[in-house]
């Protein structure tokens, strides 16, 4: 399958900046100007294009493990988002670098999410000094540093200036003197003026060449698995509902006879069909009392949230449909858009059944997972009212009834 992963990648930014703005408060499309300033800087250094692009990856990708380092410390007791005096910035990159290595990216990239807090003069989450220290991860540091505390998405001739001087001011505390060397010659003001723009994606996806890439079923499968964690880490609620839809989709794939190419398809589509609920608050996501109408309605939201992140990628045409219809019903009843039984394709019908299917048959904190034969029964009902196609779940019954 050829896809583009930095335009992926891209896409799901928006949704991690949420969850890092929730946690330290960065602005929107953070993500992506750390990527636009290593990408400057990398040009600068006269990096090749594979590698800019796997530079580009971990900038976007940096803080990947936020959501699981987050409830890791919940499952101990500690509220990061309440308690942030308890925030240990080297277990997320350790965390973060693990997840990494399910991607295949350049050599170079070894150690960039694991290294990118660590300070020019050793100060940093494992003491290591800047020759220490990969270039990616140095790159990255100073990018993240600086958007995270300048936000560089308003800027004026002023902050420019005083951006400078905080730069030259931290060079070998900070930052070492190449990257303040290398920020100088690549970064002017007006290369900061573009990430005003709301074209960012626009810059993005013309400042890298060929970014398009032939990805076999398997390397599909375990970036997909990542961005599966990364969904599920949100609330402590679903900590294996996507991978878990993932697995079944793929599953229930295979029954039907797809290619493999579209099992892994199917397998992606279950990963990320919950990418939105990283754009609603976790308070509302982990409320343990009954939602009011407007949160139930915020809740909602997911599936829409998870339409307009997919729908930037180039190829994820279907897989746009088949993940963000998943809460859509034959009668019409379902949501965002309230589509009918005429307007479900096969596979978005599946996604219905599956998620329904997971949801209820999973371990909850507030919940055991029912067994098959009462989730059954509910599915069944579903059918009588007109949300769910029938056949599909017997299919359910033929293949998980054992």
């Amino acid at each position: 399958m050829k896809l583009s992963f930095n335009d992926i990648l891209y896409a799901f930014s928006y949704a991690l900046d949420r969850v890092e703005h929730e946690l330290i408060g960065v602005t929107t499309h953070h993500g992506k100007r750390v990527a636009w300033l290593c990408i400057l800087m990398g040009r600068y250094l006269k990096m090749p294009e594979s590698q800019l692009m796997d530079l580009s990856a971990c900038a976007v990708l940096h803080d990947n493990a936020l959501t699981e380092y987050i409830q890791s410390e919940y499952r101990k007791g500690i509220d990061i988002y309440k308690e942030k005096q308890h925030l240990n910035l080297g277990v997320h990159c350790i965390m973060g670098e693990k997840n990494i290595k399910k991607i295949s990216l350049c050599p170079e990239a070894e150690n960039a999410i694991l290294y990118h807090h660590e300070n020019a003069d050793g100060s940093g989450s494992f003491g290591k000094t800047a020759e220490e220290t990969p270039l990616f991860a140095q790159l990255i540091h100073m990018a993240d540093q600086i958007d995270a505390n300048w936000d560089l998405s308003v800027i004026d001739e002023q902050k420019y200036e005083q951006l400078l001087k905080f730069i030259d001011e931290n060079k070998g505390i900070l930052f070492s003197d190449q990257c303040v060397e290398v920020f100088h010659g690549a970064i002017h003001y007006q290369e900061l003026v573009c990430l005003k723009s709301e074209n960012l994606d626009g810059i993005l996806g013309s400042c890298l060449k060929d970014t398009e890439r032939e990805y076999t079923g398997e390397q599909i499968i375990d970036f997909a698995g990542m961005f599966a964690n990364i969904i599920d880490y949100k609330s402590r609620f679903t900590r294996n509902h996507s991978l878990g839809i993932a697995e079944k989709a793929a599953h229930m794939a295979r029954y039907y006879g797809y290619k493999e190419e579209l099992v892994a398809e199917m397998f992606l589509t279950g990963a990320v069909h919950d990418i939105g609920k990283l754009v609603i608050d976790k308070d509302i996501l982990e409320k343990p009392d009954k939602l009011t109408d407007r949160e139930y309605k915020q809740i909602q939201n997911h599936a829409y949230y998870t339409y307009e992140i997919l729908r930037k990628i180039k190829g994820f045409e279907e897989i746009t449909k088949w993940a963000s219809h998943h809460h859509e019903k034959l009668n019409g009843k379902g949501y965002p858009f309230g589509k009918t039984a005429d307007e479900l394709g096969f596979n978005e019908r599946l996604m219905a059944c599956l998620d329904i299917y997971q949801a209820l048959t999973e371990k909850r904190p507030y919940k055991e997972g029912f067994s098959h034969e009462r989730s059954m029964s509910i599915l069944r009902k579903l059918v009588k009212d007109g949300s769910l196609d029938g056949s599909i779940v017997e299919d359910i019954e033929k293949v998980y009834g054992n």
